[in-house]
């Protein structure tokens, strides 16, 4: 079995090889070409190639070409000599990137498409795994992600909602932002503007905290600090309301339009009566669609219950972005157009006004044509462009080359061959 794994490695790679060799005819390079570190990660070995630099978009090409990487990225930094080590690469700015993985997302799909694999056999399965390998007895676990629409979808959101505070709150236009599918679990979003690139890494910081809602004070958004709810409806906020007042009065609107008591007491830790009381009296909260700021006019809800509330909608509006990714003045991210060696699907730019309608699983293919035949040892459903195949367990089966290729990213399947 290993080495039917390996000959899949082998295959895989074959098919990388032959997208890179055309890939100039759609792989355009990154600004600041010339000034940006390049890293590849090969399908032989887990050390990153890095420190790479090239002269021309033509070099870039060639060199993919050649080595054919599972993993290909290029620095958000600029630096005066991207192939220095890193202390003297001469750092001149970075752009502001962003990273949306619907790994580190609130889901209740995960449980359906786990998939638990071995290190030491390479076996992997979708039957839980508690301790060692029942194959080998290894204790060498992972488990890994596959694509899902509930799981994409919510990630898609988070990026609709993270490009809403970049230019609602931030002011970027559309020109300075580009967001990109990773390929695999989500989404990344590049503001390139020149505006950004001296911050450092505590600008940054604050970015992220105020995106994540962090130390977020209410009263410092004109939430009273009373206990008097004829000032908490003077100056509750309103949907209409600019910056994270509006948000707060937003997460609040669309928690109580939806919630069930029960939700509610989870969510906002509140008594089963105050939240049954709420519930029953929220169309009088929601009056005129929520732009009434009319909280406090409930009797027996009070102001201790609308911090609570208030507390959720933050939760609910922050943008769940990665920090660490952002704060990096030296990150490395996946380079546009090149392949994820999970997936075999294209890391795909697309404008600000073309994320809502996306499918990532439709417009991320980058084999269409061919089949291949693979046995595949274990592997739950999954969608790619219009069909859903699997789930397959110990059979072999002829599949479109973008389904095949996929499950030998995966590790799922093995021995490809192509029919006759």
């Amino acid at each position: 079995m290993q080495n039917e794994r390996e000959a899949g490695v082998d295959f895989v790679e074959k098919k990388f090889a032959e997208y890179y060799a055309g890939a100039s005819a759609f792989l355009s390079p990154p600004s600041g070409f010339l000034q940006r570190e390049f890293g590849f990660i090969p399908f032989t070995g887990k050390i990153m190639i890095r420190h790479k630099g090239f002269r021309a978009p033509d070099d870039l090409m060639a060199f993919l070409a050649s080595l054919s990487p599972a993993h290909a990225y290029y620095s958000a930094a600029y630096y005066d000599d991207p192939e220095a080590p890193m202390a003297k690469k001469g750092w001149r700015g970075s752009d502001l990137i962003f990273d949306i993985d619907s790994d580190h997302l609130p889901t209740a799909c995960t449980r359906p498409h786990d998939y638990w694999i071995c290190e030491d056999c390479a076996t992997g399965t979708t039957q839980s795994i508690h301790g060692t390998c029942p194959h080998c007895g290894g204790s060498r676990l992972r488990t890994e992600f596959w694509l899902c629409d509930t799981c994409l979808a919510l990630a898609k959101a988070e990026a609709l909602k993270l490009l809403d505070f970049l230019m609602d709150d931030f002011g970027f236009q559309n020109q300075d932002i580009q967001t990109c599918f990773s390929g695999h679990r989500g989404y990344h979003v590049h503001v390139a503007s020149e505006g950004v690139q001296s911050l450092d890494q505590g600008a940054r910081k604050e970015i992220t905290d105020y995106l994540l809602g962090t130390g977020l004070s209410l009263p410092s958004h004109g939430l009273p600090q009373t206990r008097r709810a004829a000032e908490w409806r003077a100056t509750s906020p309103t949907l209409a309301d600019a910056g994270w007042r509006g948000r707060i009065a937003k997460g609040v609107y669309d928690v109580l339009l939806s919630a069930t008591p029960q939700q509610l007491e989870a969510l906002a830790g509140l008594s089963k009566a105050i939240a049954g009381h709420v519930i029953t009296n929220r169309d009088r909260i929601l009056v005129d669609d929520g732009a009434s700021g009319l909280w406090g006019a409930v009797p027996g809800v009070g102001p201790k219950t609308w911090e609570a509330l208030a507390l959720t909608g933050v939760q609910r509006q922050a943008a769940l972005i990665d920090p660490v990714v952002t704060m990096d003045v030296h990150r490395l991210i996946r380079l546009p157009r090149s392949l994820h060696g999970k997936t075999g699907l294209q890391v795909v730019p697309l404008p600000v006004s073309a994320l809502e309608k996306f499918d990532p699983l439709q417009e991320a293919i980058a084999f269409p044509e061919g089949r291949v035949d693979v046995y595949v040892a274990d592997a739950p459903a999954f969608r790619l462009g219009n069909a859903v195949y699997g789930p397959y367990r110990r059979e072999r089966v002829e599949l479109p080359m973008a389904a095949g290729v996929y499950l030998l990213c995966k590790r799922a399947a093995a021995d490809p061959q192509l029919p006759p």
